[in-house]
């Protein structure tokens, strides 16, 4: 048991960094606490609410001198919504922040030697960490929401989950959406109420409405509603269509989702258009894509030209080479790269995806693509057996980051170059340590901020070959 601090008592404590979440962290009496809502050189009184073996937990219970980086929140649930964990601090110290988590990750889990300066002509060997590129308008920027249901004692709850657990914190207006998704809400709880729509109860497992997705194009101003049940049935549907087409600009489609499966996936895999078209249209670039309720899409696309951008850039195709595109997921990067190369081949394990790969390639006019269904450690090898090689790779990987197995079969087949797109630095960070082993450089790290007021932080990668033979593929 510890005895250095203990539970519901209260400290006065100084905050000394930024924990991966953006939560303050300190030290009482040595021992570690993390504070959430607290910044860097703040001192404050905080309740000591879990003590661990190693660190606790507080609440902040008072800000006794207050950071040069604090700012009043723009929402008026910020405290208690889940959605968002840095509206308390400034921007510009948001995007310090994302790079700081940056670099610890790099040097502590990667243990890479990490140099910020922005000389362009790196001779000192390190890894060169350039400043987050942030946005001009850090609010309003995402193109989707999912929204949980539910009741409460003051009625229909329909919002975001308060931060780690179910509890639906009822919003109307969330500032990190678009505009449009608070018209649809709005409208939404009307119908709701006016008609007693039976909603999903998820303890007891009964009820129908269990959640609503919104999805706007920003190039287009095309705009998709879906309904999240638990079954086919959707009464009162045609008074719902009705309001939403006549109150809204630019809906185009309407769609039932049904999830009947005790879950907690939002979507299930059966789609029925209820009105208009069953996908919307949006462009990254000057490229169009057919966007469906299931359909991965960026949710931030001013951010994520900058990134495709910065993708191009590393990856410095002439229109000779083959590249490789691992986890290409819906074909987004593999068309941008098909811009400069001989030839593309995307890799996905999802089939659904590859299909929406395809069709975005022939919607494109690109001709200079393959797209193919399986696990990237698999069919690269088989792609190599076949004698195609790539003389660039470029990696997207879930959070969980790149199967070993991939990085050291990308490493047998030697490619001059590796551009490698991460959201989540620790992962990245790891894979980095395990493709210097095999003979690779980490040249450049260029944090974007694609998710604002959040703790999430995007990197593109520059990795280059450093070894003309490259062995010990065995001890890796």
């Amino acid at each position: 048991m510890n005895d250095i601090v203990e539970k519901n008592k209260e400290y006065i404590m100084t905050i000394n960094s930024q924990g991966y979440e953006g939560e303050g962290v300190g030290k009482v009496n040595g021992f570690t606490v993390f504070v959430p809502g607290a910044i860097i050189n703040e001192k404050v009184r905080v309740k000591i609410i879990k003590v661990n073996k190693n660190f606790a937990f507080g609440k902040l219970m008072d800000i006794i001198e207050t950071s040069k980086y604090r700012k009043d929140p723009s929402c008026n649930i910020y405290k208690r919504c889940g959605g968002c964990q840095l509206q308390h601090m400034s921007y510009e110290y948001q995007l310090d922040f994302k790079k700081n988590r940056v670099k610890d990750c790099l040097e502590r889990i990667g243990k890479l030697q990490v140099e910020e300066n922005e000389d362009l002509d790196n001779k000192s060997g390190k890894v060169k960490l350039y400043d987050t590129i942030g946005m001009e308008k850090p609010y309003r920027y995402r193109n989707k929401v999912q929204l949980p249901v539910g009741k409460s004692k003051n009625g229909v709850a329909m919002g975001f989950y308060a931060r780690r657990s179910h509890q639906i914190i009822d919003t109307d207006s969330c500032y990190i959406q678009n505009e449009t998704a608070d018209e649809i809400i709005k409208i939404v709880r009307q119908w709701i109420n006016k008609y007693d729509i039976d909603i999903y109860d998820e303890k007891n497992k009964v009820g129908t409405l269990r959640h609503i997705m919104i999805r706007k194009a920003f190039s287009t101003g095309e705009v998709m509603l879906v309904i999240v049940t638990s079954s086919s049935k959707l009464p009162f549907k045609s008074e719902l269509i009705k309001s939403v087409v006549e109150n809204v600009n630019g809906v185009k489609s309407i769609i039932q989702n049904i999830n009947n499966k005790n879950t907690n996936v939002i979507l299930g895999q059966k789609c029925i258009t209820l009105w208009g078209s069953g996908t919307i249209n949006d462009y990254i670039g000057k490229f169009k894509f057919n966007i469906a309720p299931l359909s991965f899409f960026q949710v931030n696309p001013v951010q994520t030209e900058i990134l495709y951008k910065k993708v191009m850039e590393y990856a410095d195709l002439t229109g000779n080479e083959i590249v490789f595109d691992a986890y290409c997921g819906t074909g987004t990067i593999s068309l941008f790269l098909s811009q400069s190369a001989k030839k593309v081949y995307g890799v996905e394990v999802i089939a659904q995806a590859i299909e929406n790969a395809k069709v975005n390639a022939i919607e494109n006019g690109v001709d200079n693509t393959e797209f193919i269904v399986g696990k990237s450690e698999v069919v690269i090898p088989e792609l190599i057996d076949k004698g195609i090689k790539a003389d660039v790779v470029v990696v997207d990987p879930p959070r969980k980051g790149c199967d070993k197995e991939l990085l050291i079969s990308i490493a047998k087949m030697a490619p001059s170059k590796i551009i490698y797109v991460s959201c989540d630095p620790g992962t990245l960070a790891r894979d980095l340590n395990i493709l210097e082993e095999l003979g690779y450089k980490t040249e450049c790290v260029q944090p974007v901020d694609m998710f604002s007021q959040t703790a999430h932080v995007e990197c593109v990668v520059k990795i280059e070959k450093k070894l003309a033979d490259i062995k010990g593929f065995e001890g890796i």
